[in-house]
């Protein structure tokens, strides 16, 4: 039989976003991958180098609109290492406990759109309703369920709103419960574990050789983990365990995520229980200094880096983003080659496809 590319994209409901990816096929076989982005690039890098410091603040929001609060702050953490800013401790436990509620709610609208990717509707119905409760909360922070430029260069822009401590309490012990209940539906079902068990596998080798970070790599038994291994804010003060899977498939990337739910809820109790009172909040120049600085954090996707360089006026030089789904993709290849056609929705879905961040 004739080999022959096929395009699934840029209008295809398994891209779960504006982007191409191109198949060669033989029969129902793929014998080969390219990935095509660049549909819904928007210039971010070089619309930051006409802003000022505090202007470009609630432009990172945009990245991902899946964990708008994580870019938000990536970018505070950066501004604050290149003016040498140290934020006030009660900050950095409120950074915390909002950016582990991101998670969770990231990883909920993932869990959803795979679920719907793979005929299981009711797994969409029962993630998007529990996503809800975390959603609620981090409205009650901002104000918004979506964009909530939450952090502010120097601290967060006001404290936990009244009885917010018991509202997360609440939500994560309701969630808890509810935990058993959303991996039943999974791990229950014959279909499930046909799509996923065994399909798209990532060697660990070809996962780290590649770049590749986040639960991605962690699904591919390697234990890394910006949290772990490069603290930031206080999570070298909070105890977590750091999620692998040794099975480098859909099925250890969907057991890893979940997992990271349940560690999400640990952390949020610890900085609830251990945050101290005081500011917020600390007063930070309008000019940064003329350097460089780096920001890394565990984005719900990977590693996620920006780099500043500072020039002396209100404006930096050069703000770039590195997105952990631009490089995640360049892996398609190899996680494509030698299953069927059938096989991409699922494949694809399990790399939780944000091109927000991976366009910019």
């Amino acid at each position: 039989m004739a080999e022959m590319w096929i395009n699934m994209g840029p209008q295809h409901p398994m891209t779960h976003g504006l982007w191409n990816l191109r198949v060669k096929v033989d029969g129902e076989v793929i014998v080969d991958a390219m990935p095509e982005i660049g549909y819904l690039h928007r210039g971010m890098e070089k619309i930051f180098e006409n802003k000022t410091y505090t202007q470009i603040g609630p432009i990172t929001d945009r990245l991902c609109y899946g964990s708008s609060f994580t870019w938000n702050h990536l970018y505070c953490m950066t501004v604050e290492n290149l003016m040498d800013l140290e934020i006030p401790e009660r900050a950095k436990y409120i950074r915390v406990a909002a950016i582990e509620i991101q998670r969770i709610a990231s990883h909920l609208m993932w869990i959803a759109a795979f679920a719907a990717d793979l005929g299981l509707l009711t797994g969409f119905l029962w993630a998007m309703r529990d996503r809800e409760i975390f959603i609620d909360l981090l409205q009650a922070l901002s104000g918004s369920r979506l964009t909530y430029n939450y952090a502010r260069i120097g601290g967060v822009t006001a404290d936990f709103p009244p009885d917010f401590e018991r509202d997360c309490i609440r939500a994560v012990d309701y969630f808890e419960k509810k935990m058993p209940e959303h991996e039943s539906l999974y791990d229950s079902s014959k279909i499930f574990h046909m799509r996923t068990r065994g399909i798209g596998v990532l060697s660990r080798e070809d996962a780290i050789n590649l770049g590749v970070t986040g639960p991605t790599l962690r699904a591919s038994n390697a234990k890394l983990d910006v949290r772990k291994d490069r603290p930031y804010e206080v999570y070298d003060e909070i105890d977590f365990e750091v999620q692998c899977h040794t099975d480098c498939d859909c099925w250890g990337r969907y057991r890893v995520r979940m997992n990271e739910m349940r560690e999400s809820c640990k952390i949020i109790r610890q900085a609830i229980a251990k945050m101290p009172k005081g500011p917020v909040r600390v007063k930070t120049p309008l000019i940064g200094p003329a350097r460089d600085a780096i920001g890394v954090v565990e984005d719900p996707r990977g590693e996620g880096i920006m780099y500043v360089i500072g020039d002396g006026t209100d404006r930096p030089y050069r703000l770039k983003v590195r997105s952990p789904l631009f490089v995640i993709l360049s892996a398609a290849k190899p996680m494509l080659l030698g299953y069927k056609v059938a096989d991409v929705v699922a494949i694809m879905g399990s790399i939780d496809v944000c091109m927000g961040e991976t366009d910019k």
